[in-house]
């Protein structure tokens, strides 16, 4: 193809996509040296730390961020750490600063993600004042997570289910033609900006379209986001997953292998102790995790089941080889939770999602005491700011006119009481936070495996 050719095939496409070609260059990196940094490591959260999610409606849901607490409360039972649901329905990046500093600042978070983009768009197809807006509020938040010390995680707006909203005939266009690809590109724009910044970066765009295309080949009216929107539990469990399948530090619940050699049965474990190891006709031994399994409530299974977590997420393996050939079973506390030949037990066997282990158990209880943290205190809480972005709003319109001075004191007003309201929220969320961090303590199981059958012919 020739240059003048290639130029005009150039113009012709910015044709069919205007205005998206004819928006303004985007500004350059502020390094011209050849030098970029490097993205940022994966958390790793210390005793002590605080963890912030900013967003909107999606994250007042208290779901995403219930699974994603969930999960550090069982991986990392030794240490204490505290997280600030940030989120209001209905928010903007602008609305996100409006509130930042008693929202986010005041938690001193050692990290803050950041869900915001599905209201900047304006649900309709892409216009570039809508998307300059956007950039700009959100190079502010990134601005001001940065000036309080703590690491900013920006995350990609999520999907708009478009096939949903035509499913309950509230189908909108063009919003439901475009605005699944408008969200698009507002995350691509964020991703090249984490990149510049040299900031972690959170894909949740993409597992939630590419859950739904897969699971619409035999399932055509199937959705994680029911009201096109929101996702519901399993649509916020795949939220869980990817962040932290991009942010968190890879770790084991446990992995134990147990072996014979030389006559003697020894034990080699990771993240976990084994002792009071026997072997013969019966093995048996005690082992004391350092974590719990990942176990969330159960409107979220189908999102767990999707995102095959329990293997790639919530590992605890026991392997058991040099057994005589048979079928054993394995108790736990006395308790059985299963069958399996010593074939299968050479290989290994997964307990994460054993319902009838002991240490399942206690991490569901786990679970429960934080849901109804996030019941009782968090939702509460995002209802409180929710309201209070309304007197704002309603102070921000009277703004030079007669109702200014009364519309400033009824904000006043109404602020004052709502920290009084907020302040014996956090209480409640503390208190269960004290049970959670008493519940969640791993402790030490006697495993036994007791052969039941012995392979024939042998």
């Amino acid at each position: 193809m020739t240059t003048r050719k290639f130029t005009s095939l150039v113009f012709v496409l910015c044709g069919a996509i205007t205005p998206l070609c004819a928006q303004t260059p985007a500004p350059a990196p502020a390094s011209t040296s050849g030098a970029f940094p490097s993205i940022a490591p994966r958390v790793d959260l210390k005793d002590g730390d605080s963890f912030v999610f900013l967003g909107d409606s999606i994250t007042h849901q208290c779901l995403y961020t219930q699974y994603v607490e969930d999960y550090f409360y069982t991986r990392y039972p030794d240490r204490r750490i505290h997280f600030h649901n940030a989120g209001v329905g209905g928010d903007t990046a602008q609305n996100a600063i409006d509130r930042f500093e008693e929202d986010v600042a005041a938690y001193k978070p050692r990290v803050v993600t950041i869900l915001l983009g599905m209201n900047d768009g304006g649900y309709k197809g892409y216009d570039q004042a809508i998307f300059d807006r956007y950039q700009a509020g959100m190079t502010t938040v990134l601005d001001r997570i940065k000036e309080i010390g703590a690491t900013a995680v920006p995350m990609t707006p999520t999907m708009h289910d478009a096939r949903a909203a035509r499913l309950r005939q509230k189908a909108l266009e063009p919003r439901d033609t475009y605005y699944n690809g408008v969200l698009s590109l507002f995350g691509a724009w964020l991703r090249e900006m984490a990149q510049q910044r040299g900031l972690g970066f959170v894909d949740m765009y993409t597992p939630l379209n590419q859950l739904t295309f897969e699971q619409r080949r035999t399932q055509p009216e199937w959705t994680m986001i029911p009201d096109a929107v929101h996702p519901a539990a399993a649509g916020q469990f795949v939220m869980a997953s990817a962040l932290l399948s991009d942010m968190a530090v890879k770790s084991q619940v446990s992995g134990i292998t147990i072996f014979k050699k030389d006559g003697q049965w020894l034990a080699t474990a990771s993240n976990a102790k084994v002792n009071e190891l026997q072997g013969g006709d019966t093995v048996t031994f005690t082992a004391r995790a350092n974590a719990l399994p990942w176990v969330v409530p159960a409107d979220a299974a189908e999102g767990y089941k999707l995102t095959h977590a329990g293997h790639r997420m919530s590992n605890e393996k026991v392997t058991v080889r040099n057994l005589a050939p048979g079928t054993y079973e394995m108790r736990i506390d006395g308790q059985p939770v299963g069958k399996w030949t010593d074939g299968q037990l050479a290989s290994g066997v997964e307990l994460e999602e054993n319902t009838a282990t002991p240490q399942y158990q206690q991490a569901f209880k786990v679970a429960e005491l934080n849901q109804r943290r996030n019941k009782e205190a968090y939702s509460g809480i995002r209802g409180e700011y929710a309201k209070l972005k309304g007197v704002r709003n309603k102070m921000n319109k009277a703004v030079g006119t007669p109702e200014e001075g009364a519309a400033k004191e009824e904000f006043a007003a109404y602020h004052a009481a709502m920290k009084t309201r907020v302040q014996a929220l956090l209480e409640t969320a503390r208190a269960l936070e004290d049970e959670i961090y008493k519940v969640n303590q791993p402790v030490p199981h006697r495993y036994e495996l007791v052969a039941v059958a012995a392979k024939a012919g042998k």
